[in-house]
């Protein structure tokens, strides 16, 4: 074969090869793009221990891993920051809630909430690890923020954010209740209350009071045989006197190892209706105080008692 021959050759197989891949080419689509690699979750950051924590608004196209929880009120959204066990706590859209579909449903503006980080080698309170079930995070951190709109109760910032017993025992309404629970709460080992109240501009006042005891045994024991009664509580808040146990609070609201007993004021109410919880949480026992004048709506005391709950648990 003549060298002439061979680079005939050659030339026929280039131009049988293009035109086939020109043909493919016609039937195939082309390769996808590369998607981008998905950027981190931007790190939280860390709350130096004995710092009152302040809560940041949620921008509307943050990207966060969503889940639903028990109630439709709140989603909690959970990113990892070093070794510190912080995670946020945001509120879900409306829309996207069944039956909450509405701008009116009474619900308040919560800001995106942050846990805030364990100090370094202490593990969560209800971790296998952690048998006295001890909050170790800062406990005025752990005290719900305020929503929007709300003016802060000066009265409950106490000094340096620890509130004073004799403050805390102002809320109940008789002087014997206000004795006898101060005794309860020497005799249990009370060590420190944090505190926060707001009124929002309906006339809704909220209070919420975190007391944490030397052991996890303590506190329910005080909570269990002390401050309740399946019924009503044991000592009356002021503004009301009679009440029942709330139950038509959500049940599927529940988070373990929080146990809870809302109470509403029964009819006929006085100037203001009352609404109360009590939280016992591991070493923590909470009570959340809602009243407004004519009826304390019920969504917002559910999504505030869920919230701190949530915050507790």
């Amino acid at each position: 074969m003549t060298e002439q021959t061979e680079q005939t050759e050659q030339t026929e197989q280039t131009e049988q090869t293009e035109q086939a891949e020109e043909r493919q080419a016609l039937v195939s689509p082309s390769p996808p793009d590369v998607l981008p690699a998905v950027p981190a979750v931007p790190a939280v950051p860390a709350v130096p221990e004995g710092t009152p924590l302040v809560p940041t608004k949620a921008g509307k196209d943050r990207r966060v891993l969503r889940a639903v929880l028990r109630w439709t009120a709140v989603a909690v959204v959970f990113a990892a920051v070093g070794t510190a066990a912080a995670y946020g706590i945001t509120r879900q859209e409306r829309t996207d809630l069944p039956g909450l579909a509405t701008e009116s449903d009474g619900r308040w503006n919560y800001p995106e909430i942050v846990r805030p980080p364990l100090p370094s080698g202490s593990p969560a309170p209800f971790a296998e690890a952690n048998r006295a079930a001890a909050h170790h995070a800062d406990l005025r951190a752990l005290v719900l923020p305020a929503p929007e709109g709300a003016k802060a109760d000066e009265a409950l910032r106490g000094k340096d954010g620890w509130l004073a017993t004799k403050d805390f025992l102002a809320e109940f309404a008789s002087k014997e209740d206000r004795k006898a629970a101060g005794q309860a709460m020497t005799d249990y080992g009370l060590r420190h209350i944090a505190a926060r109240g707001w009124t929002m501009r309906d006339g809704t006042h909220t209070r919420i009071y975190l007391l944490r005891f030397g052991t996890a045994a303590a506190a329910d024991e005080l909570f269990a045989t002390e401050l309740i009664h399946y019924d009503s509580p044991t000592y009356a808040v002021r503004g009301a006197e009679e009440f029942d146990r709330d139950e038509d609070f959500p049940e599927k609201t529940e988070f373990a190892h929080v146990t809870r007993s809302p109470y509403t004021e029964t009819k006929p109410y006085g100037a203001e209706q009352v609404r109360q919880a009590y939280l016992s949480a591991g070493d923590t026992v909470a009570l959340i105080v809602q009243s407004r004048e004519g009826t304390a709506e019920a969504v917002p005391f559910q999504q505030t008692v869920v919230l701190q709950s949530q915050l507790l648990s």
